[in-house]
């Protein structure tokens, strides 16, 4: 594995262990091997190397999204609240199985003020976040009218990223799937008690 290389993943490891704003220059030297010199020929900056693992770990989560998403094929077949319940269960195990990336992809929004990059590629992600969701939880494939399709998405992302949220800082009084989804049949049907 080359300098290159060797920064990419020591720039994961430090985006994930301390974060993005805590990445130092020297932790990037003692995790990679490499020198300052090197971070500087193969990115420009320590920025940039940032930007590149940290556009890595953002695929990443999507993967790790779309997955939950998926689920076991046991789903087929299910009423529509028992297969959204384990889409979120698994959304859920998976928040908690990968913390740290989940911290790394929240502490990326505060750096799209700044940077173009990190503000496309977060752009990019909630788009095709908010059409998978809108797939999985409203049915509402490629030939679904556009407007509904993004509406749909954007009301499941918020619920993911409000969940997210609290299950990273508040496990003890965060939402469970069964919450969540009972919440989102009463919010449809307007059966508030």
């Amino acid at each position: 594995m080359g300098h290159k290389e060797n920064l990419i993943r020591a720039a994961r490891e430090c985006l994930l262990r301390t974060g993005y704003a805590r990445t130092t220059v020297r932790e990037l030297v003692a995790s990679s091997g490499a020198n300052q010199a090197s971070i500087n020929y193969h990115f420009g900056s320590k920025e940039a190397l940032l930007t590149r693992a940290l556009i890595e770990l953002n695929t990443e989560w999507g993967e790790l999204l779309f997955l939950a998403l998926e689920g076991p094929k046991d789903s087929v077949g299910a009423d529509r609240a028992e297969a959204d319940r384990g889409r979120w269960e698994r959304i859920i195990d998976s928040i908690q199985a990968n913390r740290e990336l989940w911290f790394v992809n929240f502490e990326s929004v505060a750096y799209t003020q700044h940077d173009p990059a990190i503000k496309a590629m977060n752009a990019e992600a909630q788009k095709t976040s908010r059409t998978a969701l809108a797939a999985a939880f409203a049915d509402l494939g490629e030939d679904a009218d556009p407007e509904h399709a993004h509406a749909a998405g954007s009301h499941y992302y918020s619920l993911l990223v409000g969940t997210a949220l609290q299950w990273l800082t508040d496990p003890a009084a965060a939402p469970t799937a069964a919450e969540i989804v009972a919440a989102d049949t009463r919010r449809e049907t307007h059966e508030w008690a």
